[in-house]
Formats: structure tokens, sequence, C-alpha cells
């Protein structure tokens, strides 16, 4: 199975490399197969690349339901 994530991007260096955020954790992946992603874009990362741009309430809205799954889990 695999799963990609939504996180913010911190920045990108000259390489096409970013960092970006996944819920506190810090990640550097290829912006390789994205045009004109700029820090504060959301996007989906895989397997270390990203691979789209997500709209930000999109990306907040999968995000709340990943912390409400976690939350749940906690519970029980």
């Amino acid at each position: 199975m695999c799963l990609a994530l939504p996180a913010r991007v911190i920045d990108i260096d000259a390489q096409g490399h970013g960092t970006v955020d996944m819920g506190g954790v810090r990640k550097l992946v290829s912006m390789a197969l994205l045009d004109e992603v700029r820090a504060g874009d959301y996007v989906i990362v895989h397997a270390g690349y990203a691979l789209t741009l997500l709209d930000e309430a999109e990306a907040r809205h999968t995000l709340a339901l990943f912390e409400q799954l976690q939350q749940d889990q906690a519970a029980s």
C-alpha cells in the first residue's frame, strides 16, 4: 500500500530540493516533478518526491483528519 502525505514547503534550494514540514517533522524532498512551487505551498509527498500542489484548505482538512484519527486511537 502507498501513502502520500500533505506537507507544507518551508524552503527550496537552487538544486530543486525542498524542506517540507509534515506535522512537525521536517524532511528534504525533491521538487523536480513540480513547476512553480514556492515556500508556503502545500504539496503531496510520496517516496521523497513532491508529486503535486495541493490547495491549502484541502491540505488543512486532510491534516485535521489525520490528527483526529490519532486522537481516536490514543483514546481507545
